[in-house]
């Protein structure tokens, strides 16, 4: 792994994403009749897990910002994330899940698995494979290797391209004000196994979920993990 330090990042490019929670239901129908899932949805104020066995990702990027949106109630709020990026990624093994109160019922967990097959086929076409992912994470525990990482300060790197000119900002990340002069890292590869993490949002130009199976469940017996 080479490692390179630098007062400043320039990231090769910025894009959008998701994974979706109880509101996103119907979306997910939709999609599974194209075999591919096209997603961009706002926050809605609830954290939701996910499991994974592995991820491989392409041109990694990662910045602190502060995700905003709406409780279920409607009311406001505001969460500190490390705002994780993926230009391409692979996943084996794929558990989300997010618990919703519902009046009368009590806690219901919504529960989606997807490439599990791919845990003992290892073939590419059994894993959930998604296109500029983006993911608002508030708390991560993982094995991780690093390809030619750059570690640095993100001063004016979310508004200079490449070539050092500015941009329009398009495709950052929806919902948040990263801050240009907080931590940033990128990396061109980057991959991360026994993934267990906590997110509020996740999009994503495009998801394909082999083998997606989703439930519902009472309790919170069905998360993706405890904790």
């Amino acid at each position: 792994m080479k490692s390179q330090v630098r007062g400043g990042t320039r990231w090769k490019r910025f894009a959008v994403v998701m994974v979706p929670s109880v509101a996103a239901t119907a979306a997910i129908g939709v999609g599974l009749a194209q075999g591919a899932l096209a997603a961009s949805f706002a926050i809605s104020g609830q954290e939701f897990k996910v499991s994974t066995d592995k991820l491989e990702g392409t041109e990694f990027v990662q910045y602190g910002s502060v995700a905003q949106g709406h409780t279920l109630d409607d009311k406001p709020f505001a969460a500190p994330v490390a705002v994780s990026g993926f230009d391409t990624a692979k996943i084996t093994n794929m558990c989300q899940s997010v618990v919703t109160p519902v009046p009368g019922l009590g806690n219901i967990t919504l529960r989606l698995e997807a490439g599990k097959k791919a845990a003992s086929s290892g073939k590419d076409e059994d894993k959930v494979q998604a296109k500029d992912l983006y993911l608002d994470v508030s708390y991560l525990e993982a094995n991780a290797e690093f390809k030619q990482i750059d570690i640095g300060i993100a001063a004016g790197s979310l508004n200079a391209g490449p070539d050092g000119k500015p941009t329009n900002r398009q495709g950052i990340q929806p919902n948040t004000q990263a801050n240009k002069n907080g931590f940033a890292q990128r990396a061109e590869n980057a991959t991360l196994t026994d993934v267990r993490q906590k997110a509020w949002a996740t999009t994503a130009a495009t998801f394909t979920l082999p083998g997606l199976n989703l439930s519902l469940h009472r309790g919170t017996e069905k998360e993706c993990f405890k904790g």
